[in-house]
């Protein structure tokens, strides 16, 4: 207890400022609201007193009547002041005598609102009728200003549109420029990217960039030459003043840009090209200078522009033609800054777009963007390695290998992988489990290409029935066709927009041959074909179908030169460089051969489902009935019905028929599926 004490006794007394002892920090907002109470208190209260709010009667009956008043005076011919005589003032001490507010013996006493002068002057002068002369109250009238109100009246809207218009400044320069300070509205100008330096470093590196190997060489170069210019420069070689990364959203272009920040020693500026873009004339070339100006000081240094897109699109394109277009003032000063007349040593430009097509061909030439880096979707080898890399923080059973996840995600980016893991964590941790198990990532790969599952949705049994046979068709054909895509899993369980879906394994090719797009389109049309042969009737649910064949035909004939009569002709353009696309780059009667072509296109792959079902009727209908019995169906139950496909890949061996496609809604019509 005594230590105890000691210890209080020595500990200094710290006031009301808390454990720190120091006083609160001042504020400039103290100021304008220590002088807007000023403002009022000198506007509402009258520190020397003020009359008292009376009624007319009591003037009448009492004041009047015992004689008491000296005079009245009008004010602005609103209000009517009430001087008491010198020996009445006691008289009235109870009604006077508020306090500190009390008024004075010189007056006025009292005060009260007449209405209208002449009804006033009528009152007066009927109370006093049987005055006498000397008796009789003298009137006097006056005006008077309030010059407080006057000028606030007139300055307060003033004062109003100045501080929206310094808060809209003030909202919109926040953060602005490297140089000054953030909301100052002379900033808007200001280049608002972000600065990473010795100071403040991004912690990401190469090593949490799995795959790309590709672009992460050409990246590393970039990097090896700011740290040792030397090496590159005495063989007479010049880095590249700009990279771009290009690619499908979520394959990892700003991680990588990332990931260049974490690796070199200079500073990275970071922004998105929308952060050039504003509502003021002038704001978005500005910013451009400014960014440069930056770059300039710092260098050698590395700058990101991230989705380039928002000002680099091709000029001209703009629908108010002969107009001054901002966007493109801003283009143009990034172009004069990349490679003007005034050359920026040592400032190296990275970019990432996944619509290069739009950019303008005087940004993509070389002297700008030297270097366009392509970060395709992952293949299999990658989507290993990427898996490896967000599987460091789940906590995985035994039997989950990246190996077998790399398989079930064809197709997906490394976003999408990102959202794989994290869904399988959180559905493990739905079902209480300690781990994330196989089962887990499965059901998560599901949840992510069609949806959540909804079992209560209330189906009828022949709509069941009809979605059965309909899926069953696409199986049989898939299963039977050897190009078409094998399929894995059918499902009549409604999950998300689909009432039914086909999961497919696509194999991972580079080049399509006509005969694989002809199995592909005969197995789509097989759902639309069942519901013919078993129902006589069609429905809706081959929407999706439809839709995806009808692309692939025209594209078979218009893009690929798949069609003899069309002949080795396409009219794709790849570059996106066709400025104004009013017309079709064909005649007629060329786009009548076009449409005539596909349409005998289709209908002979429709034929072609005809006859496969109706050879294997026996097979499709016990399939059907297996799925309306089961709702989920495997490869295993396929290969029971139907034997095992004889150009089956080594791959799909019974132990890893668990892959997944990932785009049922192009395969399996899912979308809409009946």
């Amino acid at each position: 207890m005594a230590e105890n004490n000691n210890k209080n006794k020595q500990r200094p007394n710290l006031g009301n400022f808390g454990t720190g002892g120091k006083p609160p920090k001042f504020n400039p907002y103290w100021i304008y609201g220590i002088v807007i109470v000023l403002f009022l208190a000198i506007q509402y209260f009258s520190f020397g007193g003020g009359p008292v709010t009376t009624t007319w009667n009591e003037v009448k009956n009492e004041m009047l009547a015992k004689r008491d008043i000296e005079r009245i005076v009008v004010i602005n011919r609103e209000e009517a002041q009430i001087y008491l005589k010198e020996g009445s003032y006691d008289d009235y001490a109870d009604k006077l005598n508020t306090g500190f507010g009390a008024p004075s013996k010189f007056g006025p006493h009292f005060v009260y609102t007449i209405g209208s002068v002449e009804t006033f002057e009528d009152n007066l002068q009927q109370a006093q009728a049987n005055f006498s002369e000397s008796d009789k109250v003298p009137i006097e009238y006056s005006t008077v200003h309030n010059y407080f109100s006057e000028i606030l009246s007139w300055v307060l809207p003033f004062l109003i549109i100045i501080a929206i218009w310094w808060w809209i400044f003030r909202r919109m320069s926040k953060g602005a420029g490297g140089g000054g300070g953030g909301g100052n509205i002379f900033n808007v100008g200001k280049s608002q990217a972000k600065v990473f330096d010795k100071d403040s470093r991004v912690s990401t590196s190469f090593k949490d960039v799995a795959g790309l190997a590709e672009a992460k060489q050409e990246v590393e170069e970039v990097v090896s030459f700011l740290k040792s210019p030397a090496k590159y420069t005495k063989l007479g070689g010049k880095i590249p003043k700009g990279a771009l990364l290009v690619g499908p959203p979520g394959t990892g272009k700003t991680l990588l840009a990332k990931a260049v920040a974490g690796e070199a020693n200079v500073p990275f500026f970071s922004m998105s090209g929308s952060d050039f873009v504003e509502m003021f004339v002038g704001v978005g070339a500005s910013r451009v200078r400014d960014l440069f100006k930056q770059a300039k000081e710092k260098a050698p240094c590395i700058v990101f522009i991230d989705e380039i897109d928002a000002i680099g699109r091709a000029r001209g394109r703009n629908p108010n033609m002969g107009s001054n277009d901002e966007r493109e003032n801003t283009l143009n000063q990034l172009l004069t800054e990349m490679d003007g007349f005034d050359t920026n040593s040592g400032v190296i430009i990275l970019a990432a777009t996944n619509r290069a097509d739009m950019l303008d061909r005087a940004l993509m030439r070389a002297g700008r963007f030297d270097r366009q880096i392509h970060v395709e979707l992952p293949d299999l080898n990658e989507r290993r390695e990427i898996f490896q890399v967000h599987l460091r923080p789940i906590k995985l059973a035994s039997e989950v290998d990246g190996n077998f996840l790399a398989k079930q995600t064809p197709g997906f980016s490394g976003a999408d992988i990102a959202n794989v893991c994290n869904e399988a964590a959180l559905i493990a941790a739905r079902k209480e489990k300690e781990e994330v198990g196989r089962q887990d990532f499965l059901d998560a790969v599901d949840r992510i290409i069609g949806g959540l599952e909804k079992k209560n949705k209330i189906i009828s049994k022949d709509e069941k029935k009809r979605i059965a046979y309909h899926e069953a068709g696409h199986a049989t054909i898939s299963w039977l066709l050897e190009h078409a895509h094998p399929l894995v899993k059918v499902t009549i369980v409604p999950r998300g927009k689909a009432l039914g879906a086909a999961w497919y394994l696509p194999e991972e090719r580079s080049l399509t041959t006509k005969e694989q797009l002809l199995d592909e389109m005969c197995s789509a049309l097989g759902g639309r074909a069942a519901e013919e042969i078993i129902f006589k009737t069609i429905s809706s649910g081959a929407q999706n179908d439809l839709e995806k064949i009808t692309k692939q035909a025209y594209a078979m004939i218009s893009i690929f030169g798949m069609s003899p009569k069309v002949g080795n002709v396409s009219f794709y353009d790849s570059t996106g460089q066709n400025d104004y696309g009013f017309t079709k780059p064909y005649s007629e009667k060329t786009a009548e051969l076009i449409d005539s072509e596909a349409k005998e296109l289709i209908d002979s792959q429709y034929n072609r489902a005809l006859q496969v079902l109706k050879e294997n009727g026996e097979g499709h209908k016990k399939l059907a009935e297996r799925l309306l019995d089961k709702e989920v169906i495997f490869g295993e139950d396929l290969e029971e019905i139907f034997g095992k496909r004889p150009w089956i890949r080594e791959e799909l061996t019974a132990e890893k028929q668990t892959v997944i496609d990932p785009k049922p809604a192009e395969e399996a019509n899912p979308a809409t599926s009946a």
